[in-house]
């Protein structure tokens, strides 16, 4: 009799083991994978934010200045395509990150082209309401560099968790799968070139 104890109490010890760890993988899989939800939510804010901001700067522009009507026109395009794409954060992988991001990149690139064709209006330079959304706009695009910065932390700490073993055992019975990074845009490495 005490020899069929033995066994069965050391498969029971490692069913114990087993259920254990796969309980506390799973756990801390839903745990990092929340905090990457919340980044990501984050994130969207801070672009949100940036296209709440731009229909009162072209407004601005548009009713203070004789402005070039295509510029306008492609902010306007660029932000309705940037709002368009909705990314979901059980969706994040590389290339659906990548094509948000592009997106986000056309707006970046049209509202500079803004900014600099409002430097041959002086007027509106000193205009203050031009002013505070200057402001805003910038203090908009650091919010979205810490955001993503932000992000790219906590997916890093859940790619990590998730391809460690024997975690990545669990991972795969489970269903949890690598997030996506932003990643910076494509010569971004290169300085701008400023002329006087």
């Amino acid at each position: 009799m005490k020899k069929i104890l033995i066994p069965i109490g050391i498969i029971l010890l490692i069913g114990i083991f087993v259920y254990s760890k796969a309980v506390g993988v799973y756990n801390t899989f839903v745990q990092t994978e929340e905090t990457v939800n919340g980044q990501w939510a984050e994130v969207e804010t801070q672009y949100q934010r940036r296209a709440d901001l731009i229909p009162n700067l072209v407004n601005t522009v548009k009713g203070y200045a004789d402005f070039e009507q295509e510029t306008l026109t492609g902010v306007i395009e660029a932000r309705a395509k940037a709002t368009s794409i909705n990314l979901q954060a059980d969706d994040l992988t590389p290339e659906n990150i990548a094509r948000f991001q592009e997106a986000q990149d056309q707006l970046s690139g049209s509202l500079s082209r803004l900014l600099v064709a409002v430097e041959r209006y002086p007027d509106l330079k000193a205009n203050q309401n031009f002013l505070e959304l200057q402001a805003q706009l910038e203090g908009t695009e650091n919010r979205i560099a810490v955001a993503r910065r932000n992000f790219n932390q906590s997916v890093q700490g859940y790619n990590a968790n998730l391809r460690t073993f024997p975690n990545n055992v669990f991972a795969g019975w489970y269903g949890f799968e690598t997030k996506g990074y932003f990643e910076a845009a494509a010569g971004a490495e290169n300085a701008p070139t400023v002329e006087f």
